[in-house]
Order: C-alpha cells, then structure tokens, then sequence
C-alpha cells in the first residue's frame, strides 16, 4: 500500500488509518528539522532593525542560555518569533502554538503573550497601549513574561553583541521537539519555574 483507498476521510478503514498514522509519526520525527530550516528564513524577512529577525532570535537565544535559563526558555527564546514570516499579525501565537505541546505551560504563555507586553517599549510611538500588558497582570506568569522581554526580547538588538549560531542551538531544538507531545511531566500545568539559574 503506498497510498489510502479513500477520497472523502469517512470512507478510510482501518488498514487506511493505520497506514497514514505510521507515515504522519514518521514525519514528525523531522519537525526540529523543518523548525530549524524556518529559522534560516527569518534572514530574509523584516528589515530595517540593525540586526536580521535571525539575528534578533539568535542573540535572545543567546542571552537566555548565558542567564542560565533551562533548555524549554532557550529553545522559546529562539523560536518566540518564528511566526515573523507566516503570521506577522499574531506572530506571537503562532509560536507558542508550535511550542505548546512540547515545553511547559508557563513558558507557552510567555511567548503567546510577549506581542502585548512588548507594547510597553514601543506603544506610545506608534498610537498603540504601552500598558497592554496590565490585562495580564493576575496571571501567574506575569512576572516571568515582564522578565523574558526586559532581558531576552527587547533588548535583543545589538549587532555589537557576541550571538552563539543557530548551529549551537540545534541539538536543544531537536531535543524538545522530540519529546512526547503533551506529556504532563513536562506541560507542568500551573507551576512556575525561574527563568534564570538558582
């Protein structure tokens, strides 16, 4: 069999699911991969900051892994603006829609909501909320989303900066992504973890 029998899904049987289940977990073993390759196309769009959207991911990568942050906010840090080149409006979404089933719940909610707490450096300068972020601020994870901008995003620039390659973070990249999906051990629903080394 190289392909299902079916053209309307209602139709496949069970030889017809347990064929495409077998391709579709196969495939998944390449997403670190294909995350990696997104990256690279991060050089090639927004432009006008002194560093490329790559570099900006790079050294906020960079700044978390020399703060001493766990791998689950080294690989968000890298990864918190993929959505750059394919969702420029909710770019921050569909990051962390990408990360969610593979590294705990706070730092999903981190990047899902950086977009508005990033408004508080910029917002006054283009008719937006500086104060975005106060909608959040019960949220558990508040202070962990007000550190990882002041630290790692906003301040993630600087072509003068010593930025580790995206090489450096591959082997992170590919260890995260090939954790089992939705794993409570690792979603760790409610529980916060500093962001930085104890």
């Amino acid at each position: 069999m190289d392909r299902v029998k079916f053209t309307a899904m209602k139709d496949g049987d069970k030889e017809d699911y347990d064929f495409l289940t077998e391709h579709e977990v196969e495939y998944t073993k390449g997403t670190a991969a294909r995350l990696l390759e997104a990256m690279v196309k991060l050089d090639e769009g927004l432009s006008g900051y002194q560093i490329t959207r790559l570099g900006h991911s790079l050294q906020s990568a960079t700044r978390a892994e020399r703060d001493g942050a766990d791998i689950d906010w080294i690989v968000a840090a890298l990864l918190h603006d993929i959505g750059d080149i394919y969702a420029p409006y909710n770019h921050d979404e569909y990051a962390a829609a990408i990360l969610r089933p593979f590294v705990r719940e706070q730092v999903t909610w981190v990047v899902e909501k950086h977009g508005d707490f990033q408004m508080l450096y910029y917002g006054d300068h283009v008719g937006g909320n500086a104060n975005k972020r106060d909608a959040y601020r019960d949220s558990l994870y508040f202070d962990d989303c007000a550190a990882f901008c002041e630290r790692w995003d906003q301040s993630s620039f600087d072509p003068a900066y010593d930025t580790l390659p995206l090489s450096h973070f591959a082997a992170r990249v590919e260890e995260v992504f090939a954790r089992t999906p939705y794993d409570r051990h690792v979603i760790q629903s409610g529980q916060r973890k500093s962001l930085f080394a104890a």
